[in-house]
């Protein structure tokens, strides 16, 4: 990605009382918080967030490990949960949204209408014109989400990552073009 592509997608953003803030230490013990409050999630995601398994996993987050562009979810100054982008691919204009968690009290409402809200918006803004998003097929919740955000399903890479418990998922795959966003992401545009 080009230095000025990834300044402009990779800042801090913001709307109301909620706030992506670049990932710091700062945030470490209020994400470590959120992410206790639901332990048993974890076995459904690539990376644990919990336990002894916290520490290395925020300090790669930080790092950008990956490709990551790793973003504090901030509602009321307190840390709810974390997203990032990653799979920056500037020559075709596409990046992936993930690696998102909320903590329980802030699931099922407006808060990740408002977080993908932003996100989608500031990398349309930016000259994005493909955001992809790799979830677990054993996800439902998160791939009920996506679909509510107008995503649609590409396909399943078969066995194509081994999780943080050994586990070898299939990933099902969701993209997003500019214009086909659900009236309900429209509003957090």
């Amino acid at each position: 990605m080009t230095t000025a592509r990834k300044t402009e997608l990779c800042r801090p953003l913001a709307r109301g009382r909620l706030r992506l803030e670049p990932l710091v230490e700062a945030h470490r013990d209020g994400l470590r918080a959120a992410c206790a409050r639901d332990e048993q999630i974890w076995e459904i995601y690539s990376v644990n967030l919990t336990g002894d398994d916290f520490d290395p996993a925020f300090d790669g987050k930080c790092a950008g490990e990956g490709g990551q562009f790793a973003y504090a979810v901030v509602v009321d100054d307190a840390v709810v949960g974390c997203t990032s982008w990653y799979g920056l691919e500037p020559g075709n204009r596409a990046v992936a949204i993930g690696y998102t968690y909320l903590a329980p009290e802030v699931r099922g409402g407006d808060c990740n209408l408002s977080v993908k809200g932003l996100m989608i918006g500031h990398a349309w803004a930016a000259g994005f014109h493909r955001i992809h998003f790799d979830i677990d097929v054993r996800n439902q919740r998160s791939q009920a989400a996506v679909r509510k955000l107008g995503c649609q399903p590409e396909g399943v890479l078969r066995h194509n990552k081994v999780t943080w418990t050994g586990f070898l998922r299939d990933t099902a795959i969701f993209s997003l073009l500019p214009g086909e966003e659900s009236d309900a992401l429209k509003a957090y545009l």
